[in-house]
């Protein structure tokens, strides 16, 4: 018999589920799947021996299993490779940093946006994952800092996959890890990156969670960005700066857009002049990214020369820009290098 799994439910979900229980039982076994770290019924000690068995019968709690774990030199940054209960896997990156630890999720097996400098594409797409296993990652690294007397303090969605085009999944596991019998993780803790789905970004709006909204353009220009990011020959770099506008304007949050910097290709002056020229007036930040490179992809990182011409342009022409800390890149840590490393 094909059993139930619980883990994913929201409360009540879970009620509905265990209907034939007084309803306290339902809020028991959530604090001891999303909080306590169970595995598996046996390990809900203060359940009677009867009720776990019944349990047992029925349902299950499945949770995403180690493959592979890669921890940086300066120990920083660690790299886990999670399979779930179909055999797919997933990467998933915890970052330490001074205000706390960050876990960094994939919200997709495999990418089917097709950018050019990522790893993630390079097998497409496989399936979205479902909030439950969302989730499942960062209760994973969450019950990994356990261990050490620590848990996770932010979530970024910047690992594999587009989460707006898993948007509903996505919604609900948002709503799950903000509930008090899991993490309890406030909204603003959280951020979501996106190549630009500008209809998902104005439906984000209307959820009214006041979240991190990081957009990538990684180019100033159409025809630049339609070379590396095929998407912007659905969604054009003027549609995605204008969802970007109204993100902030709705939601009074600072909206974050990514910019991959790629040797030769998007680091001139000439590239930050045009970036600063789009941006100009936007309540925003600029996230500066050297490029990690990709094996099987022909680009190559930006000379230091370049990123601090790029960077120092951008912060005289008042578009307020930082270079992102590089975390793990001994280790393979931009998204998708591990998986393909198994595959």
């Amino acid at each position: 018999m094909n059993k139930k799994n619980l883990f994913g439910l929201t409360l009540t979900e879970l009620e509905n589920e265990l209907s034939n229980l007084p309803k306290f039982r339902a809020k028991q076994i959530a604090a001891w799947i999303y909080q306590r770290g169970a595995k598996n019924f046996e390990d809900m000690t203060d359940l009677s021996k009867n009720l776990r068995a019944d349990l047992n019968e029925k349902f299950e709690i499945q949770t995403p299993q180690l493959v592979k774990k890669l921890v940086s030199k300066d120990r920083l940054t660690t790299k886990f490779l999670l399979k779930f209960n179909d055999g797919a896997a997933v990467e998933t990156v915890l970052m330490r940093h001074d205000y706390g630890n960050s876990v960094c999720i994939s919200t997709q097996v495999g990418c089917a946006m097709g950018c050019k400098f990522c790893a993630s594409t390079l097998n497409g797409m496989q399936r979205n994952l479902t909030a439950g296993e969302m989730l499942g990652e960062i209760i994973f690294v969450n019950d990994f800092l356990k261990t050490e007397n620590q848990k996770v303090d932010t979530l970024v969605i910047m690992g594999t996959g587009e989460p707006l085009t898993n948007f509903d999944n996505l919604l609900k596991m948002l709503k799950l890890l903000h509930e008090n019998y899991t993490l309890g993780m406030s909204y603003r803790k959280i951020t979501i990156s996106t190549c630009g789905i500008v209809p998902a970004i104005k439906n984000l709006i209307a959820e009214k969670i006041p979240v991190t909204l990081s957009i990538s353009l990684h180019a100033p220009n159409n025809k630049l960005r339609s070379e590396i990011m095929p998407i912007n020959s659905a969604f054009p770099l003027n549609e995605v700066l204008k969802a970007g506008e109204l993100y902030a304007q709705e939601t009074g949050r600072r909206v974050t857009y990514e910019y991959i910097l790629i040797g030769g290709v998007n680091d001139t002056e000439e590239h930050a002049r045009q970036l600063a020229k789009i941006l100009d007036g936007q309540l925003c930040n600029v996230n500066l990214i050297p490029i990690n490179p990709v094996d099987e992809r022909n680009f190559q990182r930006p000379t230091h020369n370049a990123i601090q011409k790029f960077f120092h342009f951008l912060n005289s022409h008042n578009i307020n820009a930082t270079i992102r800390k590089e975390f793990g890149d001994e280790i393979n840590a931009a998204c998708g290098q591990l998986r393909n490393q198994n595959l």
